[in-house]
């Protein structure tokens, strides 16, 4: 036993490497579709609120409740059948809907709806949309918007009251002290709650096609998506040519030929604090723990379940799974505890994870 114990503590690193996965996390997966009551396999986005489930589909709007799913279409009062996300209100209980036709909230069983001809909503093509105690962030394809919900007043933020020079607003992520937009070709917008001044983050090197200055900055200006870790004032961006992780005075880059990204094109970054995120990327589901990565896929050319591990180092292991997400194609993520939900091209997966 002492012979044991002294091995274990000389080779703790021959230890770990017995293990293919490195401690990443694995999952059993269960996958949904049109079959099993979703409204549409296409699912631009998916958001945990507590024992529910709501999926952002191209044809309506799925509640996966107590095991069954339930769907809401405009026939139902949903401003529009394109659902492109969703954001529950943990304060209200409500829940806000970006749809291609407006902004939707649904509250004790019924929609309101706010459009350009009923509301101050800038745009009817909503993208993205957070809640920040009574103001409600709104991304639109006509900036950036503010609804109070107290006095019910809208603000509107584009290139004229804002750093922005493009108003094509993709994402939006709110905390307590910061807001963060997405700006299609215009990097990241910040918001700062105390002061209420807005400051603008781009791609250094203004290249368009390709990345010259990794982590001088922010690695690309077409931005999908923002995520905001507060409790560790870390800021996450994804772009269709890259992702990057910025600290408050230095930026990091990550792109696919010298990290664990399937691919460079990313729909979503989802931060669990500010070392671990998780990517939604065109080639399957990645995951970044600080050092480490995994990917989970169909493979692309086998279509058969897949998970990959990189480590440190840029050794890639191969790791046995019996089952893996709907598709490779992922649009977005969110948590359940220890489990994920993942959208995808071609239907919702449900990531339960294995101990």
């Amino acid at each position: 036993m002492k012979t044991l114990l002294a091995l274990l503590i000389a080779f703790p690193a021959a230890w770990a490497a017995d293990d293919p996965a490195l401690g990443m996390p694995r999952f059993r997966w269960e996958n949904f579709t049109t079959a099993n009551g979703l409204p549409d396999d296409h699912v631009f986005n998916v958001r945990v609120d507590g024992n529910r489930v709501w999926a952002a589909t191209e044809n309506g709007l799925g509640l996966y409740e107590n095991g069954k799913w339930k769907v809401f279409q405009p026939k139902d009062g949903l401003a529009h059948r394109a659902v492109l996300f969703v954001s529950p209100d943990k304060r209200t209980g409500d829940v806000w809907i970006a749809t291609m036709g407006g902004l939707s909230r649904w509250s004790a069983g019924r929609f309101d709806n706010y459009t350009q001809l009923n509301s101050g909503l800038p745009n009817d093509v909503v993208y993205g949309v957070a809640a920040q105690g009574d103001n409600i962030w709104v991304a639109t394809a006509a900036g950036a918007a503010r609804l109070n919900l107290r006095t019910n007043e809208w603000s509107h933020y584009n290139e004229r009251s804002t750093p922005m020079y493009e108003i094509w607003s993709y994402g939006v992520d709110a905390g307590e002290e910061k807001v963060y937009y997405a700006v299609w070709g215009a990097g990241v917008l910040e918001y700062n709650v105390q002061t209420g001044q807005w400051k603008d983050y781009n791609d250094p090197d203004g290249e368009t096609e390709m990345v010259v200055l990794k982590d001088q900055g922010l690695i690309h200006e077409i931005t999908t998506s923002v995520s905001w870790a507060e409790k560790d004032h870390i800021l996450w961006v994804a772009t269709y040519f890259g992702a990057s992780r910025y600290d408050g005075r230095n930026w990091k880059g990550f792109l696919a030929k010298d990290s664990g990204l399937p691919s460079n094109f990313l729909n979503q970054v989802k931060a669990v604090d500010g070392q671990r995120a998780w990517f939604s990327t065109d080639k399957g589901l990645a995951y970044y723990d600080g050092e480490n990565w995994a990917v989970y896929r169909p493979a692309l050319d086998t279509h058969q379940p897949e998970m990959q591990v990189r480590d440190a180092a840029g050794r890639i292991t191969r790791v046995k799974v019996a089952s893996a997400p709907a598709h490779h194609y992922i649009l977005g993520v969110d948590f359940q505890g220890d489990d994920i939900w993942v959208a995808t091209a071609k239907g919702l997966s449900h990531g339960i994870r294995i101990p």
